[in-house]
């Protein structure tokens, strides 16, 4: 696992082990961990926003293919480059890949659970997933979780960061107004297995599902999500700043869940799905509450690039 990867698995938040012992089993330089990441260029920002786009049209695209794209569209690029900014978009291909993940110390991997199994009802599996939004001269994380059965988008939030707190924040609102699925299935990423995340769910008596060597095709409707909002919405607004993305994911959103007709529902929208299998719902609108914003009110983008004027090199 490179250094980078590790990196994601260090839980600042854990009770029992600090951040120098969790650096000293990872291998880690405690540097690499504090450092401020450094912003990244004009030129990194041009070419994550084409991965993006590829990325989106075809989400079974690894660094391989998606290398041999970009330099046959004229972009002078290496692999090395672009599989770095496919890890830091938060991106992987869609296919069946052995099991390279390893938990960092506290953050068990629980067992795949859905193989095999039928998934009928409104609340009975729940899916979360982190995904790259491009904004401005910057970009943004976004993090959905979806009820299965109806793929209703139960709760969201925008971050510039890929800390676990806004993973932490949208679960926490999700359980809250949507009351509790019996399985909850998310990726080995270190925002869904560390212990604060896997413990709420453990609290509320929610099974842990992660994905391993399963059924990879679990990913796809989730990745239809994403490849929705952004050739609906996403890229045809180009928004400038984390205010104008806020709004305008929260209209897509609840656009998506009371009025967009989903042909897999027969026609349906997704929350009228939800609401025909479950009584009682509160309410039909996913709700964000957008994490670190700026004394105007808007959320930054992720640190701002410095103008450059070079040409797209490797």
């Amino acid at each position: 696992m490179s250094a980078p990867d590790r990196r994601k698995l260090v839980d600042r938040q854990h009770k029992r082990l600090s951040i120098r012992r969790q650096c000293a089993l990872l291998g880690l330089a405690r540097s690499g961990v504090y450092r401020v990441p450094p912003a990244a260029s004009d030129n990194d920002l041009a070419l994550m926003r084409r991965i993006d786009e590829l990325f989106t049209a075809w989400p079974f695209l690894g660094s391989r293919r998606m290398t041999a794209l970009l330099r046959a569209e004229g972009y002078a690029v290496s692999r090395k480059r672009v599989r770095r900014l496919m890890r830091k978009m938060g991106i992987a291909a869609l296919g069946p890949e052995p099991r390279t993940t390893k938990s960092a110390p506290g953050h068990r991997i629980f067992p795949y659970l859905l193989r095999g199994l039928a998934i009928e009802r409104p609340n009975q599996v729940w899916r979360a997933d982190i995904t790259y939004i491009p904004i401005g001269r910057g970009f943004l994380y976004l993090v959905a979780i979806m009820d299965w059965a109806s793929r209703a988008v139960l709760s969201w939030r925008l971050s510039n960061t890929m800390d676990g707190s806004f993973c932490m924040a949208a679960l926490e609102e999700a359980l809250a107004r949507f009351g509790m699925p019996e399985i909850f299935n998310t990726d080995q990423g270190g925002q869904f297995t560390s212990a604060a995340f896997t413990g709420v769910l453990m609290a509320a008596g929610v099974r842990i599902s992660m994905d391993g060597r399963g059924r990879w095709m679990d990913n796809v409707f989730i990745e239809r999500l994403w490849r929705s909002l952004k050739h609906e919405d996403i890229c045809l607004k180009g928004y400038a700043d984390g205010r104008e993305a806020h709004a305008g994911i929260a209209c897509w959103i609840t656009f998506y869940n009371g009025t967009r007709p989903h042909q897999a529902l027969g026609n349906r929208t997704p929350m009228a799905v939800w609401h025909a299998g479950l009584a009682g719902a509160r309410d039909d609108k996913a709700v964000d509450m957008t994490l670190r914003l700026d004394n105007a009110g808007a959320l930054p983008t992720c640190p701002q690039p410095k103008q450059q004027n070079k040409q797209l090199a490797a």
